[in-house]
């Protein structure tokens, strides 16, 4: 049962990550064209909130000693590495006028190692309530933090706390819930619920994205009045959507399973060609040509590239700081002599 249950998660985390890359290659083509726009929301309705949620399970440890320095050294430090290589590549790749490296100002994606260091963290803080207050006060905060003006981007702390209640959900959850959702009408019923969201989406095209993203205040939205009671309404479509997700998801190991263990180097790689292709002619020929049925095999051979054993290999000092993945091969070239 052990092993099903990492079958399972792994399976998780490689859909996930295929889903990010594959938002963030369809993102420039949202505004042209409906049906991709309906896509974008449905994926970011769910793609993020169900990887921050499984993060969350996977953090029970966090009371163990050197958790927290562990967690520091394998989020942190690859942070500000990738924080100044693509602070350089941006700046040759757009043609800058002058490099400046701001080390508390995400770039692009980087958001979440910072976020995801800092729910370790919280959980220390949280879980010293009694589970329904601290998911309460999770939710609370969450939804009070969008009235901050000037809590967006900066040290991701607006995603920080808007995704934490996801992330503490993670926590709490057991290995028997994960397995209740596997009933056939519960499938039956998420099956139908995100049919529903999908079309719901599709009817209400203008519906802003940045409620999607947790890194705007409504002030920036536009809806000082209402934001709050439109992120609790986004919370609820989240946290439903991710459930149906893992009712969905096949649970036995697949050809794609083992490509669910290496997701970091996947998701702290891909803004690279992500990036070149945004300000390559390719951008213009895929929209004249409506062919985006292409963006979900370039995803699909992007992800599984990036996850290779060839690009782990020269990534590897810079990702998990260490060599173990080029001394097995050269271990093994040589047994082979």
């Amino acid at each position: 049962m052990a092993a099903k249950r990492e079958y399972y998660f792994d399976n998780a985390k490689f859909i996930l990550i295929f889903l990010v890359v594959f938002g963030h290659f369809i993102q420039p083509f949202i505004d042209d064209h409906k049906i991709i726009m309906t896509i974008y929301h449905f994926v970011y309705s769910f793609h993020m909130p169900a990887f921050i949620l499984v993060s969350g399970y996977f953090a029970k440890g966090f009371k163990k000693e050197g958790y927290i320095k562990k967690t520091a050294k394998k989020l942190l430090i690859p942070y500000l590495i990738f924080q100044l290589i693509y602070t350089i590549y941006y700046y040759f790749l757009y043609n800058g006028q002058s490099l400046l490296f701001e080390p508390f100002n995400p770039q692009w994606s980087l958001w979440f190692l910072i976020s995801l260091f800092c729910w370790n963290v919280m959980l220390y803080g949280y879980t010293k309530l009694p589970m329904k207050w601290s998911l309460a006060l999770a939710v609370i905060v969450g939804v009070g933090v969008g009235y901050i003006p000037f809590v967006e981007n900066y040290l991701s702390l607006s995603r920080t706390f808007v995704f934490f209640p996801l992330f503490l959900l993670g926590f709490y959850c057991k290995k028997e819930h994960f397995i209740a959702l596997k009933r056939p009408a519960v499938q039956v019923g998420s099956a139908i619920l995100l049919l529903a969201i999908f079309i719901g989406y599709y009817f209400v095209p203008d519906f802003n994205t940045g409620w999607l993203l947790g890194s705007k205040s409504y002030e920036t939205l536009s809806q000082e009045n209402l934001g709050g009671l439109i992120r609790l309404a986004v919370y609820a479509i989240s946290i439903v959507m991710t459930i149906a997700f893992y009712s969905l998801l096949p649970k036995n190991k697949y050809f794609f399973t083992s490509w669910g263990t290496h997701t970091l180097y996947v998701y702290l790689l891909h803004g690279f060609v992500i990036k070149y292709f945004r300000n390559s002619e390719w951008l213009d020929v895929i929209n004249d040509s409506g062919n985006f049925a292409i963006l979900v095999i370039a995803s699909l051979i992007l992800t599984l590239l990036l996850s290779s054993k060839t690009i782990r290999a020269i990534t590897q000092p810079l990702i998990e700081l260490r060599i173990s993945i080029i001394k097995r091969f050269f271990r093994v070239k040589q047994e082979g002599y």
